[in-house]
């Protein structure tokens, strides 16, 4: 039974969190998104934001509301491990290692939405906002990979290299 209470959990945890993920991603790099992905985020999200921003106001141009927000749903989300006779310290590892992944996974996410965007089609409506949500990643890259036959693989290596990234976490934390 406690395999499927840690699906349910984990999967409404993973879209909460993703969802205050990319909201503190958005405010970072300052990007404005199409009037109805703000009203899902917004109302999906500003039951724990609001309070939050209470105990923590925007610093820095940041907003540590949802980014500690989705912490705390990884945590809660984690917690359920408790049952299954894990220590605190361990939980709270394991959840550390669970933000992160999200993280990784979500930034792997856009990228892999850019990509289908620009084979299929790259003048959706929804395109230049996936662009620019990628572009402080793939910045970087593109001044030192050049396109090759047209083709750009600045999204391939930070493919790679979140990939990379991933598997260092995971060999750090356990």
């Amino acid at each position: 039974m406690l395999p499927i209470l840690q699906l349910i959990v984990d999967t409404a945890a993973s879209v909460v969190g993703g969802v205050l993920l990319l909201r503190f991603w958005m405010q970072a790099i300052r990007v404005r998104p199409p009037m109805s992905i703000a009203q899902f985020i917004f109302t999906l999200t500003d039951w724990l934001v609001r309070p939050l921003r209470r105990l923590l106001p925007g610093v820095g141009g940041y907003d540590w509301a949802s980014l500690i927000g989705a912490f705390l749903i990884v945590l809660l989300a984690s917690s359920v491990m408790l049952l299954a006779g894990w220590s605190g310290y361990t939980v709270v590892l394991y959840a550390v290692f669970r933000f992160l992944n999200w993280i990784i996974y979500g930034f792997m996410g856009l990228l892999i939405i850019e990509v289908v965007f620009s084979w299929i089609n790259p003048h959706a409506p929804l395109a230049p906002f996936i662009r620019a949500l990628n572009d402080p990643l793939l910045r970087p890259l593109r001044r030192v990979i050049p396109p090759v036959g047209g083709l750009d693989l600045s999204v391939l290596v930070a493919l790679i290299l979140l990939q990379i990234i991933k598997y260092l976490l995971g060999q750090a934390l356990f």
